[in-house]
């Protein structure tokens, strides 16, 4: 087959489940999650398929700038920073939220700008403007429940999955900003002139999924 569907597949574990299910609606290739392998790009002539790794947050990237076709990215990076790229289809992976989360305890006064810690400035930003709300951004790139504990902000915007981290460190989460889960995204030339094939992939992957 002399044309393939590159794929954009996000390193960790969502990336493997997210695999998983390719393979199971056959769109298999071998070596994909060999823990040997210092492979970069995984080729299936046969269902036409490649793939590779990259970091979760440069997914969008890939899909945006051509380099892959379709991609799967968490619904917090599309929030983040809004690439142009069609969202197609929710797997309902990975799923957690962006929330707001404070010392417990906490009550904003809104007598004073509140300091926000997040890896998400602009869901933050966009968040409390909607809200008429004064903050200051501190944007930081990880060990963001330190930034309240050490008085560094008033709250955290963040990913929260099980709360457990949050339970641990004193923390709790005080107001749900969206649900996150793993979108499969496209990018838009590609969707052009591969939408027949990527549109079997799609269905093959919502058949695995009942929906």
């Amino acid at each position: 087959m002399s044309e393939f569907i590159n794929i954009a597949l996000p390193k960790g574990r969502l990336g493997k489940e997210v695999y998983k299910a390719f393979e199971a609606a056959g769109y298999g290739c071998n070596d994909v999650l060999s823990p040997d392998t210092r492979k970069l790009i995984f080729e299936n002539e046969e269902n036409g398929m490649r793939y590779f790794w990259v970091k979760p947050s440069d997914v969008a990237i890939y899909v945006e700038r051509g380099a892959a076709d379709i991609g799967i990215c968490g619904k917090d990076i599309l929030l983040e920073y809004s690439p142009d790229v069609y969202e197609l289809y929710d797997l309902g992976l990975g799923k957690c939220r962006l929330a707001v989360a404070a010392k417990k305890g906490f009550r904003d006064r809104k007598d004073y700008t509140l300091r926000v810690a997040t890896k998400f400035p602009s869901v933050a930003m966009d968040f409390y403007s909607k809200k008429g709300r004064d903050i200051d951004i501190i944007k930081l790139n990880g060990s963001i429940e330190l930034a309240p504990i050490l008085n560094l902000s008033d709250v955290i915007v963040d990913i929260v999955e099980t709360g457990t981290t949050l339970k641990e460190n004193d923390l709790e989460a005080i107001e749900t900003i969206v649900p996150v889960s793993a979108r499969l995204i496209a990018n838009k030339a590609a969707f052009t002139f591969k939408k027949e094939k990527i549109n079997e992939v799609i269905n093959g992957i919502k058949n695995i999924n009942g929906k």
